[in-house]
């Protein structure tokens, strides 16, 4: 897998399906349930084709797709941080998500702000979207954080009881 983005702490790089234990240890986490969704994933064999379908596929389609956060001090996974052109939104969003056990370090702003700068200066986007649900307080701190502004709740499906989507133009 190739490193895409480096900062004081973090390495991001792109996930391959060597990364399924870790996927769907995060996607299974009550927190990403909670804030996120149940995307039914598991097993590793569905994992890593949820890894294949998804943020591989989208990197080699697009070029951008969702990280994988390491530390850089000792190699340590510690969530998943990067960019998704959602069928649902007209731009692409930022979406992130970090083990609960590395919560509150700081970790997560520092992947998302080199996301959004390199969707800004490497990439050349022109707006950025970012959508979480409304009770989700430290995400919508987080968007509102990086310089995102509220815009208007959403219906991302016909279950989705309303999600908040944020936009940033560069």
């Amino acid at each position: 897998m190739s490193t895409v983005l480096s900062t004081a702490r973090l390495t991001l790089r792109t996930i391959g399906p060597e990364d399924a234990p870790f996927y769907l240890e995060l996607i299974n986490d009550p927190t990403w349930i909670a804030n996120i969704g149940d995307k039914g994933i598991r097993t590793l064999e569905a994992a890593e084709d949820n890894i294949r379908s998804g943020p591989m596929a989208m990197q080699q389609r697009l070029g951008y797709s969702l990280y994988l956060v390491e530390r850089t001090a000792d190699g340590e996974r510690l969530g998943l941080c990067g960019l998704i052109k959602r069928d649902t939104l007209p731009d692409t969003d930022i979406g992130y998500a970090i083990m609960p056990r590395f919560a509150g370090q700081g970790y997560t702003y520092e992947a998302a702000a080199a996301v959004l700068a390199y969707a800004r200066d490497t990439i050349g986007l022109e707006r950025l979207l970012g959508i979480t649900s409304p009770q989700n307080e430290a995400s919508n701190y987080l968007l509102q954080k990086l310089g995102l502004r509220f815009v208007r709740i959403i219906h991302t499906n016909d279950t989705d009881p309303g999600t908040n989507l944020y936009s940033i133009t560069f």
